[in-house]
């Protein structure tokens, strides 16, 4: 699934509840809490290869029926709750599709290399003058 591909909305389906947490009356009497469905084994917008790699990274998240379930329950409109638990939805398989790059071997430049040995060169060249001379020399 691309950048430029998204769900389909009409593969995604909501579920209302109430929600808890504060609100009073309001949250008490409606059903604020909305979470966002979506069956990734029958989904049309997927390859065979994404589907494996949505169902491989988001196990945890996917139920015995195949369906992911993102739910919100931040806000007290269910409209708005709807629109976060979508965005939330889509983020994640984004996420879950997203391939890292390979990382590329480098080597370290031979000047450090160089670098090290003259350093430990001179270091050597220092502690010689400390000693006291050989006399068999």
């Amino acid at each position: 699934m691309c950048a430029e591909r998204t769900i389909p909305e009409s593969e995604i389906f909501y579920q209302a509840t109430r929600s808890g947490g504060p609100g009073g009356q309001h949250a008490n009497r409606r059903a604020t809490r909305v979470e966002a469905c979506w069956n990734v084994r029958e989904s049309d917008a997927l390859t065979e290869a994404e589907r494996e790699r949505i169902l491989e990274r988001l196990a945890s998240r996917i139920g015995k029926d195949g369906v992911l379930r993102v739910a919100a329950e931040d806000e007290r409109s269910q409209h708005r709750n709807r629109e976060l638990a979508t965005q939330r939805l889509r983020d994640l398989v984004a996420a879950a599709l997203h391939v890292p790059k390979k990382r590329k071997k480098t080597r370290p430049p031979k000047s450090v290399d160089r670098k090290r040995l003259e350093a430990k060169r001179r270091r050597q060249r220092i502690k010689k003058l400390r000693k006291p001379p050989d006399p068999e020399e």
